[in-house]
Protein backbone atom coordinates (compact mmCIF):
# COMPACT_ATOMS: atom_id res chain seq x y z
CA UNK A 1 0.00 0.00 0.00
CA UNK A 2 1.32 3.61 -0.75
CA UNK A 3 -0.35 6.56 0.91
CA UNK A 4 0.58 9.91 -1.28
CA UNK A 5 -0.50 13.98 -1.44
CA UNK A 6 2.02 15.48 -3.54
CA UNK A 7 -0.56 16.84 -5.68
CA UNK A 8 -2.91 20.14 -6.01
CA UNK A 9 -4.12 20.44 -2.62
CA UNK A 10 -3.05 17.43 -1.34
CA UNK A 11 -2.31 17.35 2.55
CA UNK A 12 -1.03 14.49 5.28
CA UNK A 13 1.10 13.70 7.32
CA UNK A 14 1.75 9.65 7.83
CA UNK A 15 2.47 8.51 11.00
CA UNK A 16 2.69 4.49 10.75
CA UNK A 17 1.28 2.48 7.30
CA UNK A 18 2.23 -1.06 8.47
CA UNK A 19 -1.19 -2.67 8.97
CA UNK A 20 -4.58 -1.90 6.87
CA UNK A 21 -5.97 -2.23 10.15
CA UNK A 22 -4.21 0.80 12.05
CA UNK A 23 -3.23 3.21 9.34
CA UNK A 24 -1.60 6.21 11.47
CA UNK A 25 -2.19 9.70 10.35
CA UNK A 26 -1.78 13.44 11.34
CA UNK A 27 -3.67 16.38 9.41
CA UNK A 28 -0.64 18.78 8.45
CA UNK A 29 -0.86 22.39 9.46
CA UNK A 30 -1.21 25.23 7.30
CA UNK A 31 2.28 25.91 5.51
CA UNK A 32 3.01 29.44 7.43
CA UNK A 33 0.28 28.74 10.49
CA UNK A 34 -0.85 26.92 12.82
CA UNK A 35 -4.37 26.04 11.46
CA UNK A 36 -5.54 22.76 10.82
CA UNK A 37 -8.37 20.44 9.44
CA UNK A 38 -7.79 19.94 5.55
CA UNK A 39 -6.61 16.33 4.78
CA UNK A 40 -6.85 15.23 0.98
CA UNK A 41 -4.93 12.05 -0.03
CA UNK A 42 -4.28 9.24 -2.45
CA UNK A 43 -4.21 5.49 -1.54
CA UNK A 44 -3.20 2.64 -4.04
CA UNK A 45 -2.73 -0.93 -3.07
CA UNK A 46 -5.63 -1.44 -1.13
CA UNK A 47 -8.55 -2.78 -3.29
CA UNK A 48 -11.45 -5.09 -1.74
CA UNK A 49 -9.39 -4.77 1.78
CA UNK A 50 -10.68 -3.27 4.92
CA UNK A 51 -8.78 -0.22 5.46
CA UNK A 52 -8.77 2.01 8.98
CA UNK A 53 -6.70 4.98 9.00
CA UNK A 54 -6.85 7.34 12.36
CA UNK A 55 -6.03 10.67 12.69
CA UNK A 56 -4.37 10.90 15.27
CA UNK A 57 -4.16 14.89 16.00
CA UNK A 58 -7.87 15.58 15.52
CA UNK A 59 -8.16 16.72 19.04
CA UNK A 60 -5.77 19.53 18.21
CA UNK A 61 -7.31 20.68 14.82
CA UNK A 62 -8.98 24.36 14.63
CA UNK A 63 -12.10 23.01 14.92
CA UNK A 64 -12.38 19.72 16.86
CA UNK A 65 -16.28 19.90 17.35
CA UNK A 66 -16.18 19.62 13.70
CA UNK A 67 -15.73 15.98 13.51
CA UNK A 68 -18.80 15.00 15.37
CA UNK A 69 -21.43 13.81 13.34
CA UNK A 70 -18.79 13.92 9.79
CA UNK A 71 -18.25 11.88 7.41
CA UNK A 72 -15.35 11.88 5.25
CA UNK A 73 -15.22 12.22 1.51
CA UNK A 74 -13.93 9.73 -1.21
CA UNK A 75 -13.16 9.13 -4.91
CA UNK A 76 -11.87 7.15 -7.58
CA UNK A 77 -11.72 9.34 -10.15
CA UNK A 78 -11.49 12.81 -8.52
CA UNK A 79 -14.89 13.79 -9.82
CA UNK A 80 -17.42 11.32 -8.22
CA UNK A 81 -17.47 11.56 -4.32
CA UNK A 82 -19.05 10.09 -1.56
CA UNK A 83 -19.18 9.87 2.05
CA UNK A 84 -17.42 7.12 3.85
CA UNK A 85 -18.33 5.72 7.40
CA UNK A 86 -16.46 8.17 10.19
CA UNK A 87 -16.46 8.75 13.79
CA UNK A 88 -14.74 10.43 16.01
CA UNK A 89 -13.73 9.07 19.77
CA UNK A 90 -11.33 9.80 22.29
CA UNK A 91 -9.84 12.72 20.39
CA UNK A 92 -9.25 10.81 17.64
CA UNK A 93 -10.87 10.76 14.02
CA UNK A 94 -11.20 7.38 11.79
CA UNK A 95 -12.22 6.33 8.72
CA UNK A 96 -13.08 2.90 7.95
CA UNK A 97 -13.73 1.76 4.16
CA UNK A 98 -13.08 -0.89 2.05
CA UNK A 99 -11.64 0.68 -1.34
CA UNK A 100 -12.85 -1.06 -4.30
CA UNK A 101 -10.31 0.26 -6.29
CA UNK A 102 -6.17 0.19 -6.54
CA UNK A 103 -6.67 3.89 -6.55
CA UNK A 104 -8.74 6.25 -4.26
CA UNK A 105 -8.60 9.42 -2.75
CA UNK A 106 -9.64 10.84 0.25
CA UNK A 107 -10.60 14.47 1.14
CA UNK A 108 -12.04 16.70 4.43
CA UNK A 109 -14.27 17.63 1.31
CA UNK A 110 -14.56 17.38 -2.36
CA UNK A 111 -11.97 19.57 -3.53
CA UNK A 112 -11.85 22.47 -6.04
CA UNK A 113 -8.31 22.31 -7.95
CA UNK A 114 -6.53 24.94 -9.42
CA UNK A 115 -7.39 23.73 -13.17
CA UNK A 116 -10.89 23.90 -11.88
CA UNK A 117 -10.36 27.58 -11.17
CA UNK A 118 -8.30 28.24 -14.41
CA UNK A 119 -11.09 26.31 -16.27
CA UNK A 120 -13.82 28.38 -14.15
CA UNK A 121 -12.21 31.49 -15.63
CA UNK A 122 -12.03 30.07 -19.08
CA UNK A 123 -15.55 28.82 -19.47
CA UNK A 124 -16.73 32.75 -17.74
CA UNK A 125 -14.87 34.36 -20.34
CA UNK A 126 -15.99 32.33 -23.61
CA UNK A 127 -19.47 33.32 -22.90
CA UNK A 128 -18.88 36.14 -24.67
CA UNK A 129 -20.73 38.07 -21.79
CA UNK A 130 -17.62 38.19 -18.94
CA UNK A 131 -14.31 40.06 -19.18
CA UNK A 132 -11.08 38.74 -17.01
CA UNK A 133 -9.04 41.09 -15.87
CA UNK A 134 -5.88 40.64 -13.22
CA UNK A 135 -5.95 42.32 -10.59
CA UNK A 136 -1.97 41.95 -9.12
CA UNK A 137 -0.32 38.62 -7.97
CA UNK A 138 -0.36 36.86 -4.77
CA UNK A 139 2.07 36.07 -2.49
CA UNK A 140 3.17 33.55 -4.70
CA UNK A 141 2.94 35.49 -7.80
CA UNK A 142 -0.35 33.58 -9.02
CA UNK A 143 -2.56 35.58 -10.39
CA UNK A 144 -5.61 37.66 -8.53
CA UNK A 145 -8.26 37.66 -11.46
CA UNK A 146 -11.67 39.82 -11.43
CA UNK A 147 -14.43 38.44 -13.66
CA UNK A 148 -16.89 41.51 -14.36
CA UNK A 149 -19.86 40.86 -16.00
CA UNK A 150 -22.44 43.58 -17.01
CA UNK A 151 -22.40 46.68 -19.26
CA UNK A 152 -19.99 48.27 -16.48
CA UNK A 153 -22.14 51.81 -16.74
CA UNK A 154 -22.18 54.40 -13.90
CA UNK A 155 -26.07 53.66 -13.78
CA UNK A 156 -25.45 50.27 -13.06
CA UNK A 157 -25.68 48.51 -9.22
CA UNK A 158 -22.08 46.88 -8.53
CA UNK A 159 -22.59 43.75 -6.72
CA UNK A 160 -19.62 41.74 -5.59
CA UNK A 161 -18.77 38.22 -5.22
CA UNK A 162 -16.00 37.30 -3.16
CA UNK A 163 -15.39 33.10 -2.60
CA UNK A 164 -12.82 31.42 -0.64
CA UNK A 165 -10.71 33.43 1.45
CA UNK A 166 -10.32 30.77 3.65
CA UNK A 167 -8.94 27.91 1.25
CA UNK A 168 -9.78 25.06 2.63
CA UNK A 169 -13.85 26.02 2.25
CA UNK A 170 -13.66 24.86 -1.48
CA UNK A 171 -17.56 24.59 -1.35
CA UNK A 172 -17.18 28.12 -1.91
CA UNK A 173 -15.90 27.75 -5.39
CA UNK A 174 -18.47 24.90 -6.07
CA UNK A 175 -21.10 28.01 -5.80
CA UNK A 176 -19.11 30.48 -7.12
CA UNK A 177 -19.41 28.20 -10.59
CA UNK A 178 -22.97 27.59 -10.09
CA UNK A 179 -24.04 31.35 -9.72
CA UNK A 180 -21.99 32.06 -12.58
CA UNK A 181 -23.68 29.20 -14.54
CA UNK A 182 -26.66 31.14 -14.29
CA UNK A 183 -25.54 34.47 -14.47
CA UNK A 184 -24.20 34.23 -18.15
CA UNK A 185 -27.19 31.99 -19.36
CA UNK A 186 -28.72 34.15 -21.82
CA UNK A 187 -31.89 32.01 -21.96
CA UNK A 188 -32.21 33.04 -17.99
CA UNK A 189 -34.87 35.50 -17.60
CA UNK A 190 -33.72 36.33 -13.82
CA UNK A 191 -29.62 37.11 -15.04
CA UNK A 192 -30.96 39.02 -18.18
CA UNK A 193 -33.43 41.21 -16.03
CA UNK A 194 -30.04 41.69 -13.27
CA UNK A 195 -27.79 42.16 -16.16
CA UNK A 196 -30.32 45.30 -17.34
CA UNK A 197 -29.60 46.80 -14.28
CA UNK A 198 -26.18 45.66 -12.33
CA UNK A 199 -23.14 44.98 -12.81
CA UNK A 200 -21.31 41.67 -11.33
CA UNK A 201 -17.55 41.61 -10.05
CA UNK A 202 -16.46 38.17 -9.09
CA UNK A 203 -13.53 37.11 -7.34
CA UNK A 204 -13.90 33.06 -7.59
CA UNK A 205 -11.10 32.39 -5.49
CA UNK A 206 -9.50 35.20 -3.04
CA UNK A 207 -6.52 32.17 -2.02
CA UNK A 208 -5.07 30.96 -5.12
CA UNK A 209 -1.65 29.93 -2.75
CA UNK A 210 -3.35 28.79 -0.17
CA UNK A 211 -5.78 26.80 -2.42
CA UNK A 212 -2.61 24.81 -4.37
CA UNK A 213 -0.65 24.20 -0.87
CA UNK A 214 -3.65 22.86 0.87
CA UNK A 215 -4.22 25.08 3.82
CA UNK A 216 -7.26 25.29 5.50
CA UNK A 217 -6.88 29.11 6.28
CA UNK A 218 -4.79 30.66 5.28
CA UNK A 219 -2.12 32.07 2.36
CA UNK A 220 1.03 31.45 1.55
CA UNK A 221 2.54 33.81 4.08
CA UNK A 222 0.09 32.77 7.19
CA UNK A 223 -2.09 35.83 6.93
CA UNK A 224 -6.09 35.06 7.88
CA UNK A 225 -7.29 36.84 4.33
CA UNK A 226 -10.67 37.58 6.46
CA UNK A 227 -8.91 39.23 9.09
CA UNK A 228 -6.84 41.42 6.87
CA UNK A 229 -9.58 43.90 5.62
CA UNK A 230 -9.00 46.93 7.68
CA UNK A 231 -5.01 47.27 7.03
CA UNK A 232 -3.86 44.73 4.28
CA UNK A 233 -0.55 44.94 3.23
CA UNK A 234 1.43 44.43 0.47
CA UNK A 235 3.61 41.68 1.83
CA UNK A 236 1.60 39.95 3.68
CA UNK A 237 -1.93 39.82 2.00
CA UNK A 238 -1.69 41.47 -1.33
CA UNK A 239 -4.95 39.12 -2.30
CA UNK A 240 -7.30 41.67 0.37
CA UNK A 241 -5.15 44.66 -1.09
CA UNK A 242 -5.94 44.46 -5.11
CA UNK A 243 -9.43 43.20 -4.50
CA UNK A 244 -10.24 46.12 -1.78
CA UNK A 245 -8.45 48.93 -3.92
CA UNK A 246 -11.03 47.92 -6.98
CA UNK A 247 -13.59 48.02 -5.54
CA UNK A 248 -12.72 51.50 -3.83
CA UNK A 249 -12.91 52.04 -7.68
CA UNK A 250 -16.24 50.66 -8.67
CA UNK A 251 -18.20 51.31 -5.55
CA UNK A 252 -20.37 48.28 -4.00
CA UNK A 253 -24.15 48.09 -3.37
CA UNK A 254 -24.07 44.28 -2.64
CA UNK A 255 -21.59 42.15 -0.84
CA UNK A 256 -21.71 38.77 -0.75
CA UNK A 257 -18.23 36.70 0.71
CA UNK A 258 -18.51 32.81 -0.10
CA UNK A 259 -17.47 30.67 3.38
CA UNK A 260 -17.24 26.80 4.71
CA UNK A 261 -18.47 26.34 8.22
CA UNK A 262 -16.96 23.40 9.71
CA UNK A 263 -18.82 23.11 12.84
CA UNK A 264 -22.47 23.87 12.03
CA UNK A 265 -24.29 21.49 9.97
CA UNK A 266 -26.52 24.04 7.88
CA UNK A 267 -26.75 27.05 4.90
CA UNK A 268 -27.17 30.39 6.98
CA UNK A 269 -26.03 33.87 6.93
CA UNK A 270 -24.08 35.99 8.50
CA UNK A 271 -24.89 39.64 8.59
CA UNK A 272 -23.10 42.68 9.94
CA UNK A 273 -25.17 44.58 12.19
CA UNK A 274 -22.47 45.14 14.87
CA UNK A 275 -21.10 47.62 12.32
CA UNK A 276 -21.41 51.69 13.60
CA UNK A 277 -23.74 52.86 10.87
CA UNK A 278 -26.22 49.75 10.89
CA UNK A 279 -29.48 51.49 10.69
CA UNK A 280 -33.12 50.35 9.91
CA UNK A 281 -33.28 50.69 6.47
CA UNK A 282 -30.23 47.88 6.32
CA UNK A 283 -32.20 45.51 8.56
CA UNK A 284 -35.08 45.88 6.74
CA UNK A 285 -33.50 45.36 3.24
CA UNK A 286 -31.61 42.39 5.50
CA UNK A 287 -34.65 41.19 6.21
CA UNK A 288 -36.01 40.80 2.69
CA UNK A 289 -33.08 39.15 1.35
CA UNK A 290 -33.14 36.51 4.07
CA UNK A 291 -36.85 36.38 3.30
CA UNK A 292 -36.51 35.41 -0.68
CA UNK A 293 -33.38 33.25 0.26
CA UNK A 294 -35.82 30.89 1.81
CA UNK A 295 -37.82 30.67 -0.67
CA UNK A 296 -35.59 30.60 -3.46
CA UNK A 297 -33.83 27.44 -1.83
CA UNK A 298 -35.28 24.53 0.62
CA UNK A 299 -31.02 23.99 1.64
CA UNK A 300 -31.43 27.51 3.59
CA UNK A 301 -32.59 28.81 6.60
CA UNK A 302 -32.14 30.83 9.27
CA UNK A 303 -32.58 29.59 12.62
CA UNK A 304 -29.31 28.24 12.97
CA UNK A 305 -26.17 30.04 12.99
CA UNK A 306 -23.94 32.65 14.32
CA UNK A 307 -24.92 34.86 16.91
CA UNK A 308 -25.63 38.51 15.78
CA UNK A 309 -22.86 41.18 16.61
CA UNK A 310 -24.25 43.74 19.54
CA UNK A 311 -24.83 47.25 18.01
CA UNK A 312 -20.82 48.70 17.23
CA UNK A 313 -19.13 45.59 18.54
CA UNK A 314 -18.50 44.29 14.52
CA UNK A 315 -15.00 43.25 13.91
CA UNK A 316 -13.87 45.57 11.29
CA UNK A 317 -11.16 43.47 9.84
CA UNK A 318 -13.57 41.24 8.29
CA UNK A 319 -14.36 41.47 4.54
CA UNK A 320 -18.89 41.74 4.87
CA UNK A 321 -17.88 44.47 7.98
CA UNK A 322 -15.69 46.59 6.57
CA UNK A 323 -17.19 46.63 2.98
CA UNK A 324 -20.84 47.13 4.93
CA UNK A 325 -19.25 50.41 6.87
CA UNK A 326 -17.20 51.96 3.69
CA UNK A 327 -19.81 51.48 1.18
CA UNK A 328 -23.54 51.67 3.48
CA UNK A 329 -24.39 48.77 1.48
CA UNK A 330 -26.03 45.41 2.42
CA UNK A 331 -23.14 42.75 2.98
CA UNK A 332 -23.11 38.66 4.09
CA UNK A 333 -20.85 36.07 4.70
CA UNK A 334 -22.89 32.80 3.49
CA UNK A 335 -21.42 30.12 5.49
CA UNK A 336 -21.95 25.96 3.66
CA UNK A 337 -21.41 22.93 6.05
CA UNK A 338 -19.11 20.71 5.68
CA UNK A 339 -21.31 17.80 7.05
CA UNK A 340 -24.62 17.21 5.44
CA UNK A 341 -27.12 19.55 5.79
CA UNK A 342 -29.10 18.53 8.68
CA UNK A 343 -32.06 21.16 6.96
CA UNK A 344 -32.56 18.61 4.38
CA UNK A 345 -30.20 15.69 4.69
CA UNK A 346 -28.41 13.77 1.70
CA UNK A 347 -27.12 9.91 3.47
CA UNK A 348 -24.59 9.11 0.68
CA UNK A 349 -23.31 12.37 -0.54
CA UNK A 350 -24.19 15.08 2.68
CA UNK A 351 -23.19 18.50 1.57
CA UNK A 352 -20.89 18.23 -1.74
CA UNK A 353 -19.88 20.44 -4.26
CA UNK A 354 -22.94 19.83 -6.68
CA UNK A 355 -25.21 20.76 -4.05
CA UNK A 356 -22.94 24.19 -3.36
CA UNK A 357 -23.35 24.67 -6.79
CA UNK A 358 -27.25 24.60 -6.60
CA UNK A 359 -27.10 26.99 -4.05
CA UNK A 360 -24.95 29.45 -6.21
CA UNK A 361 -27.78 29.01 -9.05
CA UNK A 362 -30.44 29.94 -6.22
CA UNK A 363 -28.61 32.56 -4.69
CA UNK A 364 -29.63 35.15 -7.79
CA UNK A 365 -33.46 35.15 -7.22
CA UNK A 366 -32.91 37.10 -3.61
CA UNK A 367 -30.63 39.18 -5.37
CA UNK A 368 -32.90 39.87 -7.51
CA UNK A 369 -35.71 40.24 -5.18
CA UNK A 370 -33.62 43.21 -3.95
CA UNK A 371 -32.36 44.41 -6.36
CA UNK A 372 -35.14 47.74 -6.45
CA UNK A 373 -34.48 49.01 -2.63
CA UNK A 374 -30.41 48.11 -3.31
CA UNK A 375 -29.45 51.92 -4.71
CA UNK A 376 -32.02 53.50 -1.70
CA UNK A 377 -30.94 51.14 0.74
CA UNK A 378 -34.21 50.34 2.00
Amino acid sequence: MKISSNFDAGSIEIVSADSLEDIQLRIRRDNAADFAQWFYFRVQGAAYQHCTFRFLNAAECAYPQGWVDYQAMASYDRVNWFRVPTHYEDGVMVIEHVPLSGSIYYAYFEPYTYDQHLNLIGQAQGSGLCQVSDLGSTVQDRDMNLLTIGHEVESDLKIWITARQHPGETMAEWFVEGFLNRLLDPQDPTSRALLDRATFYVVPNMNPDGSVLGNLRTNAAGANLNREWANPSAETSPEVLVVRQKMLETGVDLFLDIHGDENIPYVFLAGTEGVPSWNAELEKLADSFRHHFLLASPDFQTEHGYPRNEAGKANMSIATNWVCEQFGCLAFTLEMPFKDNHNLPDDDFGWNGQRSLRLGESALSPIYAVLNNLARGE
